[in-house]
């Protein structure tokens, strides 16, 4: 298993914890306030206070939405899902935004069909403002509680169902001041605050809904993150620079996709060290569950290749033709395709008997401006291995002619 879905797994596990903790205390909650809400608001004729409580019931069923999603987000990476379940959490806030804003607009519904009847409309009993303010006292504790184990495990849903808690305060706020109101003989600011309590849930189902849409369609890191990748990927050593930096949320991670630029003469091998490297550091950053790292000679956007520029096979075939008339032979070939042109590197087989002097003699004998003329490239340097088993690369040594 890879480094990113190891940092994933020990992240998983503990927010999988914080929230089965945190929400069963919310169910806890929710279940005595929701029950106490809608009997007392019942027999105290405050709408308001009912209104509250089917709010509360919705945070029941968005508090078992939240345990269900956050169990099947934990699995790990499968055939069918190769970058894992993360999203499940982002589908889950849709279906939440969704259930939030139909409750506001029933809450809405029914408050405006109250204030059309509004002579119709019992006194409210005084026993309704205290549950108003034991409810309001509640939700501020335990939005206070959730938010800080949410942001401790950086889960976007455990924040979201925290910032549910706080709406829910809020709206207990408006429902008291709505009872002291009616109780003062405004029987109009009871049925008002019910509307209140609705708009406030529709609007924050919107947000979590539109938000969590926005990650489905794969919505990228703000700029700041994404500024923090492209410094982490320039701290490479050997990255000259990065270009086509992308992003894309996978619940409360993300996924990176980068193009490095690197010297366009050295190996592949080295090419494939330094994007493994600039790979590693990303992954540093907690907010990123993978990286892909493009490793380019040069940059992609600026970059105009050379047209019919011929491939290895046909540069082999008549290189070996050329040197063969020479009575030489090659024992490596490294080409190199740039924006320029071709360059041809050709390492001659070693030769013991060989001095200096007579390698000078050799390179004179041989037309390289011609030969690179022949093989349509830009220029050829030839070199002569200075070993006998040149293909042994760590001993191997060389010498320009």
């Amino acid at each position: 298993m890879s480094q990113s879905f190891e940092n994933f797994d020990a992240e998983s596990t503990e927010k999988q914890a914080v929230a089965r903790k945190t929400t069963f205390v919310s169910i806890v909650l929710n279940l005595a306030l929701t029950t106490l809400q809608i009997i007392v608001g019942v027999f105290a004729h405050s709408q308001a206070l009912i209104a509250d409580g089917v709010h509360s019931l919705a945070d029941l069923v968005s508090d078992f939405i939240v345990l269900i999603a956050n169990k099947a987000s934990g699995a790990k990476p499968d055939a069918d899902h190769n970058y894992g379940h993360s999203r499940y959490e982002t589908v889950a806030s849709l279906f939440l935004g969704g259930l939030l804003i139909a409750v506001g607009v029933g809450m809405l519904w029914g408050a405006g069909k109250r204030l059309a009847n509004l002579g119709e409309i019992p006194a409210v009993h005084a026993g309704a403002l205290v549950v108003a303010v034991l409810v309001l006292v509640s939700k501020e504790a335990l939005f206070r509680y959730m938010l800080r184990e949410a942001q401790r495990v950086r889960s976007a849903l455990l924040i979201a169902n925290a910032w549910h808690a706080r709406s829910d305060a809020a709206s207990s706020l408006v429902v008291a001041i709505g009872i002291v109101g009616s109780l003062l003989g405004v029987r109009l600011l009871d049925p008002i605050a019910a509307a209140i309590v609705g708009f406030m849930v529709a609007r924050m189902g919107w947000t979590f809904g539109w938000d969590a849409l926005q990650d489905l369609s794969d919505r990228a890191l703000d700029e700041t993150a994404a500024a923090d990748v492209r410094t982490l990927l320039m701290a490479t050593p050997g990255v000259r620079d990065v270009h086509e930096l992308r992003t894309r949320k996978m619940g409360d991670f993300a996924l990176v996709d980068a193009h490095i630029l690197v010297d366009p003469l050295i190996s592949v091998s080295e090419g494939h060290y330094i994007a493994e490297s600039a790979r590693s550091r990303v992954l540093t950053d907690k907010r990123v569950l993978d990286a892909l790292i493009h490793v380019d000679p040069e940059n992609d956007a600026l970059r105009h290749p050379a047209a019919n520029l011929p491939p290895r096979d046909a540069v082999v075939a008549a290189l070996g033709a050329e040197l063969a008339k020479r009575g030489l032979s090659a024992v490596s070939l490294n080409l190199h395709y740039l924006s320029t042109g071709l360059d041809i590197e050709v390492t001659l087989a070693a030769d013991a008997a060989a001095t200096p002097a007579q390698d000078m003699q050799l390179a004179s004998r041989v037309d390289l401006e011609e030969l690179a003329a022949r093989l349509g490239a830009r220029k050829v340097t030839l070199m002569r291995s200075l070993d006998a088993k040149p293909l042994a690369a760590d001993k191997t040594a060389t010498r320009v002619l």
